[in-house]
């Protein structure tokens, strides 16, 4: 698949917003712990992505009703369903000078019927984007870091009406921040995500 900017000027995607807010102190202070120990921006990266993918549950497998959308409260109350994640990594990486996009898959609904949107991210290493999935592992689930071939939580099922959508957006698509803004806890959102972009 192809990967379209929504931006063709790639300093959109190193930019804080309300979401990506890597600016916060809590966002500047995980991301200078992680990068004390790496060597690299590649090994920087991948242990930003180890971090956000390990040591914050994804709350529908933890039960967690919170929900957070501010990659800066992902980090803090140390949960988020996958777009929230996704935030908390696009935050850590653009905090270490790394281009990272926003992108999102059309996936069944594990509710039982219907589709909902999920999000992961794309990071810019040698001149191209690579899509990497922090939601979280589980039994059926195995995503890893990966430059080499994306090793994704999920593979879209054409036959079902899933797809991967090429757009890397710079900022949350609107729907889906709208869904995390407007939930009071996570069985809401989870009822209320988006089933497509």
């Amino acid at each position: 698949m192809q990967l379209i900017q929504e931006n063709p000027d790639l300093s959109a995607y190193l930019a804080a917003d309300e979401a990506i807010d890597h600016r916060h102190p809590l966002v500047r202070a995980t991301a200078a712990q992680l990068a004390e120990k790496a060597a690299d921006s590649y090994v920087y990266a991948q242990a930003a992505y180890e971090y956000v993918r390990d040591a914050i549950p994804h709350s529908a497998d933890s039960g967690d009703p919170r929900v957070t959308w501010r990659a800066s409260d992902v980090l803090e109350q140390g949960t988020g369903i996958c777009h929230a994640k996704a935030h908390a990594l696009a935050a850590l990486l653009r905090a270490e000078d790394i281009p990272t996009a926003l992108c999102y898959q059309r996936l069944t609904h594990d509710a039982g019927s219907g589709h909902c949107v999920h999000g992961l991210v794309a990071a810019r290493f040698r001149g191209g984007w690579h899509r990497q999935d922090c939601r979280g592992n589980k039994p059926g689930v195995d995503a890893r870091f990966s430059l080499e071939g994306e090793r994704l939580a999920f593979l879209p099922d054409a036959k079902s009406n899933e797809m991967d959508y090429p757009v890397l957006y710079a900022a949350p698509h609107p729907a889906v921040l709208r869904a995390l803004k407007n939930a009071p806890d996570r069985p809401h959102l989870w009822e209320n995500l988006p089933d497509a972009l």
